[in-house]
Formats: structure tokens, C-alpha cells, sequence
């Protein structure tokens, strides 16, 4: 049995740890795990209802349109539901883009430090990977627009960029879009957009009604709290939704996901009270960052990205040891060395890891 040559050398994904893990590991009773950019409060309770009244269906194949959510999503984005497509999760989503859009011959251009999966199912399709550079942070639009060529298929703008959580502005992107060759889709992943309270952030709406070349993500797993039952979307123009479907599997998302994002999706309170939440989280962390003398960048999800000032590894080795989790800049889908990544938590979750990190960084620990 050999596999395809050229997938071999792609790194595996590796997920935050578990909570269990670090339990049985480090034996520690308290665990915080801020490394995952989950929503530490966890989910509407419709959800949980939605789910429960469900479960006599479990003997039954799943909507494969997701047609209810699809109607649902459609009425809030303006567009008809064959506008939007799903996957388990986002990252599905991805992997449909790579497969419907890339092939050996085609180039397709990204950030240098983004989101790993559009690397990855680019190099599976076999396309080349234009990396370009970020400045302090953010997409540099300027250089990805003059990195275009005639082979170019595929952009990829982050917005929040993952690892950094900065974001593109709405006059940045339109002008970007004004110049870009409208062969070119360009993906804006806005799987954090729920968090962003920026006025300068796109309106997702009005590029996606001014360029058809234009594919927006959004997912149920970060804001809505559903991370563990897998579900995203797409919305983008007919044509290339309609491309995609010809590579999306039967049946990808299950039932129990397409309720369970409905009841979500209709909790606005819910939503509206996290990113609340998750503001006050981030200004009472960056207020720690900035009394201890620490860089970061400005952040528009849920999470941030500060330098240490030490071997990230080390700091991020210590911080297990004393049952917290983080995303460590060491990590090859961060690359940031002396950085790490925290997501918010909630309050008390805030100040185990603030009380934790500042006893590392006061000791030289790392």
C-alpha cells in the first residue's frame, strides 16, 4: 500500500489538548483550557432542547440540503438558499474549495500565518502555495494583489486572521476586490465574525451583492458554541456554489447538527450576551498585557496573540504544568516562537491564567 507521494510531506493537524489528558498528565485538579478558541459558555440552551426533541430521529438519514437552515440563513443573508452550501464545520468547507477549484497547474495566494487548512487542501490538490507575508499582523492586500497571476484561482483572506486577530478593513477589502481579476474567488473566512465590534470590519453582505467572486465562511463551532457538532457554511454566487456541490459527500452534515444550528441561529439574546462577554474578557486581558509591559496584536475574535519575550514552548510547557492550556507560537500552525495564543475565557477563567502567566513571566520560568 503506498500513498500519493506529495501528501506525504504535509504536517498533520494537531488539536489543542484535552482537558482529560492534561488531568491524567500533569495531575492537576483545576484545568482552563484557553487554546481552542471555544466559547467558554458553551451553547443556547434551545440548543439543548432542539437536540433532545431530536433524538427519535437518529434511525433516519439526515436532510442532506439542510434545507431549514438553508431558508433560515438565506432570509438573514439576502440571498436564495442555493447560495449557501455546508460542511462539518468550516474546515469542510475548505477542503471543498480546494477540490472544486485547484488543481496542478494553478496557483493560489494566503497570508504566511493564517488558518493551516487552506495550505494543506491546496497541496493535496497539488496547487502551488503563494505565501505572502503579513505586516504587523494583518493580510497585506497590496502585496497578495500583486502577487496575481494568470494561474491564480484561489485567495484566501482570514478576517479575523487565526493566530493573529487582526482583521482587514471593509475600505480595504472593497478596493482590493475593485482591482482583483474577476476570475480570481477570493474566500473570506469569517469564522470569528460574530465576536468583531469594530465598525471598520467588512459588511459581508454588500461585497457578496457587488462581486460575484467573492465566497464567505462562517461556522456554528466559535460564537454559537457548537464546536462539537460540526457544522459551517459557505454563501457565495449560484455559479459557484453549484460547482461546489458536485464535490460535496451525501449526507455531510448530520441532523442533530442542522437543528442544533437552527435553535442557535435563532438565540440572538444568547449570542449578543457572549460577545459581551468575550469584549470584557479581552479588555481585562490586554489591561494585564499592558501592566506587565507585553506586546499583542490587536484582537477581533476570541482570542489573542501576545509575545512572551521567552521560548514560547517553555512558557507554553509551564502553563500545562500548572493545568492551563494554550496554544503555543512554537506550534507549526502558529509560527510565532515567543507568542502564544489565549483564547477569552470567562472571568474566573481569565484570572486562573493571569494569575498562573504572571508567576511564570515574574520567575524567568521559560
Amino acid at each position: 500500500m503506498k500513498a500519493k507521494s506529495h501528501i506525504l510531506p504535509l504536517p498533520v493537524y494537531q488539536p489543542g489538548l484535552s482537558i482529560d489528558y492534561v488531568k491524567q498528565t500533569y495531575h492537576v485538579s483545576r484545568i482552563t483550557k484557553l487554546a481552542s478558541n471555544e466559547n467558554p459558555y458553551g451553547c443556547s440552551p434551545n440548543v439543548q432542547q432542539a437536540i433532545l426533541a431530536h433524538v427519535d430521529q437518529l434511525h433516519r438519514y439526515p436532510d442532506g440540503g439542510c434545507t431549514q437552515l438553508a431558508t433560515a440563513l438565506a432570509t438573514r443573508w439576502e440571498v436564495h438558499p442555493n447560495q449557501l452550501i455546508f460542511g462539518a464545520g468550516s474546515d469542510e468547507v475548505v477542503l471543498m474549495i480546494a477540490r472544486t477549484f485547484l488543481s496542478a497547474q494553478d496557483e493560489t495566494i494566503m497570508a504566511d500565518r493564517t488558518f493551516p487548512q487552506y495550505k494543506h487542501n491546496a497541496c493535496v490538490e497539488g496547487a502551488t502555495v503563494i505565501e505572502v507575508p503579513l505586516q504587523e499582523g494583518v493580510h497585506d492586500l497590496p502585496a497578495m494583489l500583486a502577487a496575481v497571476t494568470p494561474k491564480t484561482k484561489v485567495v484566501w483572506v482570514c478576517n479575523p486572521n487565526n493566530p493573529t486577530g487582526t482583521i482587514v478593513t471593509h475600505e480595504a477589502l472593497d478596493a482590493f476586490m475593485q482591482a482583483l481579476p474577476a476570475h480570481v474567488l477570493v474566500v473570506l473566512d469569517e469564522a470569528y465574525a460574530e465576536y468583531v465590534v469594530s465598525e471598520a470590519y467588512p459588511h459581508s453582505r454588500t461585497l457578496l451583492q457587488t462581486y460575484p467572486n467573492v465566497l464567505i465562511l462562517r461556522t456554528f463551532s466559535k460564537a454559537y458554541g457548537l464546536a462539537n457538532v460540526r457544522l459551517g457554511y459557505g454563501v457565495g454566487s449560484t455559479a459557484v456554489i453549484e460547482a461546489m456541490e458536485h464535490v460535496r459527500e451525501p449526507f455531510n452534515t448530520t441532523g442533530m447538527g442542522q437543528v442544533a444550528a437552527l435553535a442557535a441561529l435563532e438565540d440572538e439574546t444568547f449570542l449578543g450576551t457572549c460577545r459581551e462577554k468575550n469584549e470584557a474578557g479581552m479588555k481585562q486581558l490586554v489591561a494585564a498585557l499592558q501592566g506587565w509591559g507585553l506586546d499583542y496584536f490587536p484582537a477581533h475574535g476570541n482570542f489573542i496573540l501576545l509575545h512572551t519575550k521567552r521560548d514560547a514552548r517553555a512558557v507554553t510547557q509551564a502553563l500545562l504544568e500548572q493545568g492551563v492550556i494554550v496554544r503555543g507560537g512554537h506550534t507549526a500552525s502558529v509560527r510565532y516562537p515567543q507568542h502564544i495564543r489565549v483564547t477569552i475565557g470567562t472571568a474566573d477563567e481569565m484570572e486562573h491564567f493571569m494569575t498562573v502567566f504572571a508567576r511564570i513571566i515574574s520567575t524567568g520560568h521559560g
